[in-house]
């Protein structure tokens, strides 16, 4: 099969696992068995791509023609090649959880939550393979409306409530904001195309690429830039298994990935260095006030939140200083926060399911009564933290070394104030786990559940080991 056919496979493949999850609802054995067969496979056709991208090949597949010089158009770069191994290789791991949660929790409309989530994953594939602006936004638009089920999965006045806000602030900045900058884009540049060194250069004053970086950094609201986050923190009514896909899968790197896409294909390294110079105040500002916001939340999934808010504007601030060691930093840490982050949320969920706990303050004692759960948290927190030997530490060693590279010692104080304060809001909860008396007399969540973030953990380690594609990755974009 062609390269060009296997992108077009790429596409396909989640679509036909949701058909068939849907058609197989009354047998849920072979409904999860399609699910982790069509993950499997997915992950085994980027994998079997890996080799060309890094040779330096570029496959490409044209979708259909809107109007003359604006396409639907599929391109497998670097970038968009860690961005589908990171959601079709995290999509079989979730599939093995939510067999342990859905069932353990006893969840309804448990058919139409395999086959949204199939769904969810083909549109993330979709950004990731997005040949040109149009293409990006279609499948951006398309990730948010395929998981709004998944956010109201369980159908009471508060899920309907978050997936208002999840539905409203997310379309609101993309058509109000999104939008309008890519048509000043067509206007200017005369193509939406992704090219190597960028497509603006040369075409904008200062002031009007300050103007249009600013549109594009706040209609991107998936990666959740304050004020345009509180999506994030209202989408935490879903189940757990959809807070692991928002914060590590799917959504959240989809916003992240749109902003190093249109900082290196769309303004180019050089263009977006003195477009994007205010970034880093911005991405600053979230890193600490969301940490500050996380540091007083009981709730365990909205400190999960507002930490997920908080790292993301990390790759944020790299992109922005779009040094070399920074760029490098931001692919590096895009995969270490999502290992580190679907593992904690896993261990979240793995409490609810055992012990029926949610809050910060209920959680004395536990893990000595679910030592494979808060072992495997212990991982995810040091990557949060950036502290050996998890992948957390690699990434922000690359994002300090490209804040030093650009001289800007204002990020290199927002990171060490971020970490200090990341300290300051996981460590007690492992403090609480392992050194307080507690009662209760539970043991782990089921198998699936436990299998799944211990394998998480351990990928979050490897990584810290093994970061050469990531980093050859970046290498490729330039």
């Amino acid at each position: 099969m062609s390269h060009a056919a296997l992108l077009a496979a790429a596409l396909a493949l989640p679509a036909a696992a949701a058909a068939l999850i849907a058609l197989f609802h009354r047998w849920p054995n072979l409904r999860e068995a399609v699910s982790l067969a069509a993950a499997a496979l997915l992950f085994l056709l980027f994998v079997s791509l890996s080799p060309a991208i890094m040779a330096g090949e570029r496959p490409a597949l044209r979708l259909g023609e809107i109007m003359p010089g604006l396409d639907l158009a599929l391109e497998l770069e670097p970038l968009g090649l860690l961005f589908a191994l990171i959601a079709s290789g995290l999509w079989f791991v979730s599939g093995v959880y939510s067999i342990g949660y859905m069932r353990g929790n006893a969840e309804a409309h448990q058919t139409r939550f395999y086959a949204c989530f199939a769904l969810a994953i083909g549109a993330a594939i979709g950004v990731a393979l997005a040949g040109n602006l149009l293409t990006l936004y279609l499948f951006y638009e398309a990730l948010t409306l395929v998981t709004w089920p998944l956010v109201t999965h369980h159908g009471d006045a508060e899920a309907r409530r978050g997936g208002r806000t999840y539905v409203g602030v997310l379309l609101g900045s993309s058509m109000l904001l999104l939008l309008p900058a890519m048509a000043i884009t067509w206007w200017v540049a005369g193509t939406l195309d992704f090219r190597q060194g960028g497509i603006l250069a040369g075409t904008l004053s200062a002031p009007a690429a300050v103007a249009l970086a600013a549109l594009y950094a706040f209609g991107i609201g998936k990666a959740a830039l304050m004020p345009i986050h509180r999506w994030l923190p209202a989408a935490m009514v879903a189940p757990t298994p959809v807070s692991a896909l928002l914060h590590a899968v799917a959504v959240v790197k989809a916003g992240v990935f749109s902003i190093v896409k249109v900082v290196v294909y769309v303004f180019g390294v050089d263009l977006a260095a003195e477009a994007f110079a205010w970034l880093p105040w911005a991405a600053g500002f979230t890193i600490v006030a969301a940490s500050v916001v996380a540091l007083r939340s009981d709730n365990l999934k909205r400190r999960l939140a507002y930490s997920t808010v908080s790292q993301l504007s990390y790759v944020v601030l790299a992109a922005a200083l779009a040094t070399p060691l920074a760029l490098a930093g931001a692919l590096l840490h895009i995969a270490a926060h999502a290992l580190g982050k679907i593992t904690l949320f896993f261990a979240a969920g793995a409490v609810y399911t055992a012990a029926h706990k949610t809050e910060v303050s209920q959680l004395d004692g536990i893990g000595r009564r679910m030592p494979w759960t808060f072992a495997a948290f212990g991982v995810g927190v040091l990557s949060m933290i950036g502290l050996p030997p998890a992948a957390g530490f690699a990434g922000k060693w690359f994002i300090v070394s490209g804040v030093m590279q650009a001289g800007d010692w204002l990020a290199l104080g927002v990171l060490v104030a971020s970490t200090l304060l990341n300290a300051g809001y996981f460590l007690p909860i492992l403090y609480r786990a392992f050194f307080r008396e507690g009662k209760g007399e539970h043991g782990e969540a089921p198998w699936p559940m436990v299998a799944a973030l211990v394998c998480t953990a351990a990928l979050t380690i490897a990584l810290f080991f093994f970061a050469e594609l990531p980093l050859a990755l970046a290498a490729g974009m330039r």
